[in-house]
């Protein structure tokens, strides 16, 4: 196991193995309330890999196929992305995204071309914010696959406990609470 600190320069190791493939629980701050996750309770996954869906499944949330999941996008590459985009915070709207824009991110493209977005604006959650403008930096996606940090069936973690629970008893990656990093290795 390998513990870091995620500042600056650790948050583009995130980055990293998000674009990598790699699948990341992220805890931040306090929970949001509700069914969603808004970036404080998320898991989080590259969108452009066709089978990231299929892998999430799979390994880590247990359940079925059909069920979509959330396009976290910077609020200003919006209409980029959506047609008829619309400021969406709380996951709250179902709108559908642009044709050029779904072959980018088949990820989180549900299959009558929507996603349930969330609009994410430095000033409602800047590290998550500064997070995903990271990810679209080195590989020019503005938007992150965001998911709620729990397996079907359960409740949204809410403690350390929970989500080291989670963490180690499913198919996730990197761990990040706060400022801390925590990426499984080869131990058994």
């Amino acid at each position: 196991m390998k513990l870091a600190s995620v500042r600056y320069k650790e948050r583009d190791l995130v980055v990293a193995e998000l674009a990598e493939g790699k699948l990341v629980a992220w805890m931040q701050g306090r929970a949001e309330f509700g069914p969603r996750a808004l970036g404080n309770r998320s898991i989080l996954a590259d969108p452009r890999p066709p089978e990231m869906k299929e892998k999430i499944n799979a390994l880590v949330k247990f359940r079925e196929e059909f069920r979509p999941f959330a396009p976290s996008i910077l609020h200003e590459y919006g209409e980029e992305y959506f047609e008829n985009y619309q400021v969406t915070p709380y996951m709250e709207r179902t709108l559908t995204f642009t044709a050029a824009a779904e072959a980018n991110v088949p990820a989180i493209v549900h299959v009558n071309r929507t996603g349930r977005l969330q609009s994410v604006k430095r000033e409602w959650n800047g590290r998550y914010h500064d997070l995903i403008s990271a990810f679209h930096r080195i590989t020019g996606v503005p938007m992150l696959l965001n998911t709620s940090l729990n397996i079907m069936g359960k409740p949204i973690v809410h403690s350390v406990e929970d989500v080291l629970g989670l963490f180690y008893t499913c198919g996730l990656d990197v761990l990040v609470i706060g400022d801390y990093l925590i990426e499984k290795g080869d131990e058994p």
